[in-house]
């Protein structure tokens, strides 16, 4: 079966379903008015905010990023045309550099086995994938956020790598990230016993310090914690003691709303409620406060709905676009730099969390036939799922292309959110002014049930017309996201502009 007819029946299922539920009796929408002041004094939101996450280990097959891999680079683009691709995850403490072919392997050092940790596969990086990868990344019109061993690396060999990288890559490269996931060494790759924020930053230091030697004004993101964010406070505290420390343009961090998939708490209804993105915000409170002490920003540079792959039914349906859109807009809001989305292909996500995905493991138990699973993205909160030779953006994608829609623009400071919130119904909303002037609204209705009737206030004396586009889909567990622009624009009148964003769905209205 192709994957176009998999996805059609799989839309038709989703359209029944909703055309179920729309026949009952739906309460009268709730009225809100919103005031959106004129002036844009907020963060600025960079063009290249939307980004992508992916293992280093995808660079052991050199075809994938490649400048020939046309269906990768068309869906790259059509996420987004300033992007920024992050190379990392558990199987970047594997790799190693390989200049020329027939170049020996190095003596790796001993890891611990720990169950539910990834294995030591060790894999060489090649010169022709890195040379691939400058192809790939100029095509799609990305940069990118290079990855470099730290687990099982030397500074000599780290530093081989960061030269050629920064040589072959050359403006494509943002930065260079040393380590993935370094809070969590303890685990395997380090001695639980002795292992901190400052054993991290003087081992971290010293290669950074042998990369700088090869590449002059070689820049940096760290520390790339999975989730204790207070590693990015007590760094903050020791960076005034380094002298003459490297350039670190970003602080970085991990974000996965929880897992693994047969955890019954990771559900539509816990993904969407109020309270999840309330921790966010705490999270990006914590470590934006250390980004302003090392004179960084920060970004989020590896996430995703649920850790270890993903879980069916959550993470590739139209739910996660409503995440991936706010969890993208707080962020951008919080004078974050960007966000990657993990992904890539099922088996380098498999490797990366020990072999396999407890998704299928899910599937199984419920009954899935292999058929029925093959209709599913590998993994499953993949953004650009492989169908064969097709690539496709799934549900989370169009999330975050749908903040993507913010991009280059400038945030006005108002507490859109609350006033949503506390008329009763599960929204947000975020407004911004482009470059041209031009100020724009995303509302989000995450509500399951509810309906928003929100009128949106410019201001007295504002007039001319507004033009709108949508996020929506059949309902939140449908396998599908849809951005539709709306066919005609409509007229402020004294200033204020009334539309109804209906329960799962968001709407981006702009001033024209």
């Amino acid at each position: 079966m192709k994957t176009i007819s998999r996805r059609r029946f799989l839309s038709t299922a989703a359209l029944s379903l909703a055309a179920t539920r729309l026949g009952a009796q739906q309460p009268p929408a709730i009225a809100v008015t919103l005031a959106i002041p004129a002036e844009a004094a907020g963060p600025h939101m960079p063009e290249d905010f939307v980004g992508l996450s992916y293992e280093v280990q995808q660079l052991a097959d050199p075809s994938f990023f490649s400048p020939e891999n046309s269906g990768l680079i068309g869906a790259f683009k059509e996420l987004s045309s300033h992007g920024v691709l992050r190379l990392g995850g558990n199987t970047s403490e594997f790799a190693w550099f390989q200049p020329t072919p027939g170049s020996p392997e190095p003596q790796h050092p001993a890891i611990r086995e720990v169950v539910g940790e990834p294995k030591a596969q060790f894999y060489a990086v090649t010169a022709e994938a890195v040379r691939n990868l400058a192809g790939f990344l100029k095509a799609a019109g990305w940069t990118c956020l290079y990855g470099i061993n730290m687990g099982t690396n030397t500074p000599q060999r780290a530093a081989e790598e960061a030269e050629f990288a920064a040589k072959t890559l050359g403006s494509s490269l943002q930065y260079f990230q040393i380590g993935n996931e370094v809070d969590l060494f303890n685990r395997h790759l380090r001695d639980p016993g002795t292992w901190s924020p400052k054993t991290y930053l003087d081992e971290w230091l010293a290669l950074a310090r042998a990369i700088e030697v090869r590449v002059p004004g070689a820049k940096f993101g760290m520390p790339d914690v999975a989730s204790n964010v207070s590693w990015l406070t007590q760094i903050a505290e020791m960076w005034p003691s380094i002298q003459n420390p490297p350039h670190v343009t970003t602080l970085t961090h991990h974000y996965y709303f929880g897992g693994p998939a047969t955890n019954p708490e990771v559900n539509i209804h816990n993904l969407l409620r109020p309270a999840t993105m309330e921790r966010v915000q705490k999270t990006a409170d914590a470590a934006t406060a250390a980004a302003s002490k090392v004179g960084a920003r920060v970004r989020m540079t590896e996430g995703n709905t649920c850790y270890r792959g993903g879980k069916p039914g959550v993470s590739d349906v139209f739910a996660a676009a409503l995440w991936s859109a706010d969890y993208s807009l707080l962020l951008a809001s919080n004078n974050y730099s960007g966000i990657n989305l993990h992904g890539g292909t099922g088996k380098s996500v498999a490797n990366s969390v020990g072999g396999f995905l407890p998704g299928d493991v899910l599937l199984k138990d419920q009954g899935a036939t292999p058929e029925q699973i093959a209709t599913r993205p590998h993994p499953f909160y993949t953004p650009i799922a492989t169908f064969g030779s097709e690539y496709t953006l799934e549900p989370v994608a169009y999330g975050l292309k749908f903040a993507g829609l913010l991009s280059g623009s400038t945030f006005v400071q108002a507490d859109l959110t609350s006033k949503l919130q506390a008329a009763g119904v599960d929204a947000t909303a975020y407004a911004a002014k482009s470059a041209n002037g031009r100020i724009s609204v995303i509302v989000l209705n995450k509500d399951e049930e509810k309906d928003v009737s929100v009128t949106l206030d410019f201001g007295d004396g504002k007039n001319g017309a507004v033009e709108a586009e949508s996020l929506r889909a059949p309902a939140l567990d449908s396998r599908e996201a849809h951005i539709v622009r709306a066919a005609v624009a409509a007229r402020l009148k004294d200033g204020k502009h009334t539309v109804v964003v209906p329960h799962a769905s968001g709407l981006r209205v702009t001033l024209i």
